[in-house]
């Protein structure tokens, strides 16, 4: 009698208790994108760096605007970049343009549309005609933002274009960030041809090694190693020992963890890999070990839509934990139902899913295929943006009901 599967959480905690920490390296901020900080980041210089006009206008002291219109002579003028700080006595001010330094005599601008002449009439004199609501108004204080020495960016986020732009603001030259994982992707099975190929009877484009290679990118992994082999061990071995020889962190293998008669990596990798049902649906069948040389080895099913839902669920948050993040889980949401779909019974369900987003007030999920959560429907895959998380005790979701929804597009 076979044993009863196990829970999701359980095969990932053993997934995730072999996880090790990769190495660090220093990485100009210009080349980090993407990547995990692994060392905190603080402001180097204040944001912004100087006090600085807002608008492009004229630099004045409030007191000179008590009554209008007010005519002020215009004895400076400060474009961005300039190193001046001009003198400003009483009835005086500077012409200013955005982001220029203020004059340590100045205390508020003075847009051009709120003068007389604007632009065109603003060297010489100008007569304001509308007055700031209150003093320092269109000013960037210095240190409004941060002040060097702050925190700016803790350990464990992955850095967004967004992120390496503040870094850079605030004078940051390089970040300590995690090295890529290295990832050796392995498809097997005797009926796979490359895609485009003449199909004869029985034989299937080989997808899987395009689909996590791509999802193992995605997860900030460097491909060193793709390759299709049959189901002889023999291939397969050569192929782990390659992936070795690569320097590989994990090899990710399709296929060949079921219970059938012609199964390569169970078979081949026996002893090295534990093999494993889990309660899930699809993704049933799971794989995972190490090698001697401490190389991970995750085997997923065969069927594409099992081995995209097994990625996700076990490979993605192990390659996250190697880099250091602090978010290993995709972002999840929870939305209703737009259609009703059945689950298995016993097995929490991850049905590839389309968010529907023509409401944009309120969201809904329903099924990218009209075949359900079928391991087989890789064509389906093609729409799917989601993966709708159903409990194991849940038969049935009917529409309206709100369902977990993981965000993976």
């Amino acid at each position: 009698m076979s044993a009863a599967p196990i829970e999701v959480e359980a095969q990932l905690a053993t997934v995730l208790a072999r996880m090790r920490a990769l190495p660090t390296e220093a990485l100009p901020v210009a080349l980090a994108l993407g990547r995990v900080l692994r060392e905190p980041v603080r402001a180097r210089v204040d944001i912004p760096v100087f006090d600085n006009s807002a608008m492009d206008g004229f630099a004045v002291r409030f007191d000179d605007l008590v009554s209008l219109p007010s005519r002020l002579a215009v004895v400076a003028d400060v474009p961005a970049g300039s190193a001046l700080d001009p003198p400003l006595d009483a009835g005086q001010a500077a012409r200013i343009m955005t982001g220029a330094p203020m004059p340590a005599a100045a205390d508020t601008v003075v847009p051009f549309e709120d003068t007389a002449g604007g632009l065109a009439d603003s060297l010489g004199v100008v007569e304001v005609v509308r007055a700031p609501a209150a003093r320092g108004r269109h000013v960037r204080r210095r240190g409004e933002d941060l002040r060097a020495g702050e925190p700016l960016l803790a350990p464990g986020v992955r850095l967004s274009p967004l992120a390496l732009q503040a870094m850079a603001a605030a004078g940051v030259a390089q970040a300590i960030v995690s090295r890529r994982p290295r990832v050796a992707v392995v498809s097997t099975g005797a009926e796979l041809v490359a895609a485009g190929a003449e199909l004869r009877r029985g034989q299937i484009p080989e997808s899987n090694s395009v689909l996590l290679a791509a999802l193992a990118a995605d997860a900030g992994a460097e491909v060193v190693l793709v390759r299709s082999v049959g189901d002889g061990g023999d291939d397969l071995v050569a192929a782990v020992a390659e992936a070795e020889a690569a320097g590989a962190d994990a090899l990710v293998s399709t296929g060949g963890v079921s219970a059938g008669a012609y199964e390569p990596v169970r078979t081949a990798l026996s002893g090295t890999m534990a093999f494993t049902k889990v309660a899930m649906q699809p993704g049933k069948p799971q794989g995972f070990g190490e090698t001697a040389g401490g190389m991970l080895l995750f085997g997923l099913p065969g069927n594409p839509v099992s081995a995209a839902v097994s990625f996700e669920v076990f490979v993605r948050p192990a390659l996250q934990a190697m880099q250091g993040a602090s978010e290993l889980a995709r972002p999840a949401l929870r939305l209703p139902a737009a259609v009703g779909w059945r689950c298995p019974p016993g097995r929490r369900q991850y049905l590839p899913a389309a968010i529907d987003r023509a409401d944009p007030s309120r969201w809904r999920v329903a099924p990218a295929t009209a075949g359900g959560s079928g391991s087989h429907l890789a064509g389906g895959l093609a729409h799917a943006e989601a993966y709708a998380v159903v409990p194991a005790e849940t038969e049935q979701v009917t529409e309206g009901d709100l369902v977990d929804v993981m965000v993976v597009a």
